[in-house]
């Protein structure tokens, strides 16, 4: 249970994706409240029943909108953090949906027994909706991503060329007492770790490492050009060595022939590293 609440999910990044995905959820809710009327709701008799039904998808899209606006910033996320940005939609749309029912539609007394039945009610139509979203949400992103990285990858298989013959400048990277000078095309790739970035690069056809002390955004500054690029808060990368592209719902992963491991692409960087992947 704990090792799936772990597993990476995908947030959103954008508050145009935010504001397009609350819309959706505030539509979902309507949609249920007027198609399976609920909870009594078939019994509820009103020339204006629907208008008065509308503001409860207002209530949870914006609550939805809210949280997602609130968690943007966040650089970790998980199944579990998504489960529990959930849990605090439904609790808050709750809250707000019991004072709008009391005071505009059943007129009863406020009470704890009364807000208990409103948010067991927004808990039976909440969480099928948000199981939905969540997992139509993953699926969606899965398939554009996978299907995106294959092409990519064809791409790269078919105008596979050597960079030796390039114009390619020369790269100075100092740090302390470390100073390195090497072209361009044999920088392979760079990971942080903590306080320290781990090189690697090519020389005399061998793939070399050098640990230096410096933070990634230094080093950066030193090492990016045209090919050259920031890939993940973690990782830099030479793009003329990638071989081939991964896909899933997290976003995509960079293979190179020297190294052992696959590169991330953080989501933020996507519209940096993919389009020169293409090109």
């Amino acid at each position: 249970m704990f090792s799936f609440a772990a597993y990476s999910y995908p947030k959103s990044e954008s508050f145009k994706e935010i504001l397009f995905s609350s819309v959706i959820a505030g539509i979902s809710i309507y949609l249920f409240l007027i198609v399976f009327q609920p909870f009594g709701t078939e019994n509820f008799h009103h020339p204006y029943k629907y208008l008065l039904l509308f503001p409860y998808s207002i209530i949870f899209g914006g609550a939805f909108f809210l949280a997602g606006c609130s968690t943007i910033h966040f650089k970790e996320w998980n199944i579990g953090s998504e489960l529990l940005k959930i849990t605090a939609i439904l609790f808050s749309s709750s809250i707000v949906s019991y004072f709008y029912n009391i005071l505009f539609i059943s007129h009863v007394t406020a009470s704890f027994e009364n807000y208990l039945y409103m948010f067991l009610y927004c808990l039976a139509v909440g969480i099928p909706i948000s199981s939905i979203y969540i997992l139509s949400r993953y699926i969606y992103l899965k398939t554009i991503h996978e299907k995106e990285a294959d092409q990519i990858s064809r791409h790269l298989a078919d105008h596979s060329v050597s960079t030796e013959n390039k114009d390619q400048q020369k790269l100075f990277i100092s740090a302390n007492n470390t100073k390195l000078e090497i072209q361009e095309n044999h920088f392979i790739c760079a990971q942080s770790m903590e306080n320290y970035c781990l090189i690697y690069f090519s020389e005399y056809d061998q793939v070399k490492k050098l640990m230096i002390r410096t933070s990634l955004s230094h080093l950066l500054e030193q090492v990016q050009t045209d090919s050259i690029k920031r890939c993940h808060r973690s990782y830099i990368i030479n793009l003329n060595r990638v071989k081939s592209l991964k896909g899933n719902a997290q976003g995509y992963k960079l293979s190179l022939p020297e190294i052992d491991f696959e590169i991330p692409v953080s989501r933020s960087f996507i519209s940096t590293i993919i389009p020169k992947l293409q090109s």
